[in-house]
């Protein structure tokens, strides 16, 4: 997967699945603010395959349009958008991989067999630009009407309304071969769209992730202790359950209100609960800690930082 190429043209493709253009508008959509409205479009035959608002051109939002595209159709061969925001790194020198959203949207794509190609010219993704110009002129519209005052709502809409505007506008897609593979069962979705992140464990054998405390539990519930400063990943999963793999082992994390980050007695943490089995996925996860280290520390933006 060549996530760095840079396609000035390409030739229109003739496979349902074969490219989707994906992009980002900015606009005044419903309500007094602007939001992003996240699309990723067939080049093949103009369907709008996945949409979802966000405050910003986000991970989250990507993330989203993709859910829709593994959930309804398949695993696309190639993404093709532009250099900016989540498929942009030059300009933010994040040292953070959690916040690197190039480095997690291309693992992701990578555990799927996604190519993904980018373009800083316009013209290149043309089929995307000319539905956000027929989107702006229509959408609001409709929104409107539908008194839609908040994201949640807006893309609650989004389901139901671009089913009918595909029916409307773009080529019915059972007459053109689709090249999508099979759609991947909703625990690899789920699993496949996370956010990755390092982080240190400490005196209590515990971890901190978004200023709370977490000990990492077996599938029994029993927690696993592990020395002072063992690394380990924190796998946010796309429903937003928490994973931590240390090693090549995975755990599920258990979130501990009480917990202090350091003892001089060297305290460990425990459960103050009976402890309850936990969801632990199996070893053919789409994500191990050595594979994410590697590949983030591949990437070339990433040693441009280091």
């Amino acid at each position: 997967m060549d996530l760095e190429d840079s396609h000035p043209r390409h030739p229109r493709c003739t496979y349902f699945g074969e490219m989707l253009q994906m992009d980002a508008s900015l606009h005044l959509w419903f309500g007094e603010t602007k939001t992003q409205l996240h699309i990723a479009v067939d080049d093949a035959s103009g369907q709008i395959v996945g949409a979802y608002f966000d405050e910003q051109e986000t991970l989250n939002g990507y993330y989203h349009v993709l859910y829709q595209v593994l959930s309804n159709y398949g695993i696309p061969y190639q993404f093709f958008t532009d250099k900016r925001t989540v498929f942009e790194y030059k300009k933010k020198h994040e040292t953070s991989v959690e916040k690197d959203t190039f480095t997690q949207f291309g693992y992701a794509c990578k555990q799927l067999g996604i190519d993904i190609r980018t373009s800083s010219v316009a013209q290149a993704k043309g089929r995307v630009e000319r539905m956000f110009g027929t989107l702006q002129s229509r959408l609001p519209v409709e929104l409107r009407l539908a008194n839609v005052t908040s994201i949640q709502q807006a893309n609650q809409f989004l389901l139901t309304y671009i089913k009918k505007f595909n029916k409307q506008f773009a080529l019915p897609i059972d007459s053109i071969k689709s090249v999508f593979e099979m759609q991947p069962d909703s625990d690899k979705i789920n699993l496949t769209l996370a956010v990755l992140s390092s982080r240190k464990i400490d005196n209590g054998s515990c971890l901190k992730y978004q200023n709370e405390y977490y000990l990492p539990v077996n599938n029994q519930g029993i927690a696993v202790h592990h020395r002072k400063g063992t690394t380990a990943m924190v796998i946010r999963s796309f429903n937003g359950e928490l994973f931590s793999c240390i090693g090549e082992q995975v755990y599920a994390l258990e979130l501990l209100p009480e917990h202090k980050p350091s003892s001089k007695a060297f305290d460990l943490a425990t459960i103050p609960a009976v402890p309850k089995k936990k969801y632990i996925p199996p070893m053919n996860h789409p994500w191990r800690q050595a594979s994410f280290e590697k590949y983030a520390k591949g990437q070339r933006h990433r040693k441009e930082i280091a």
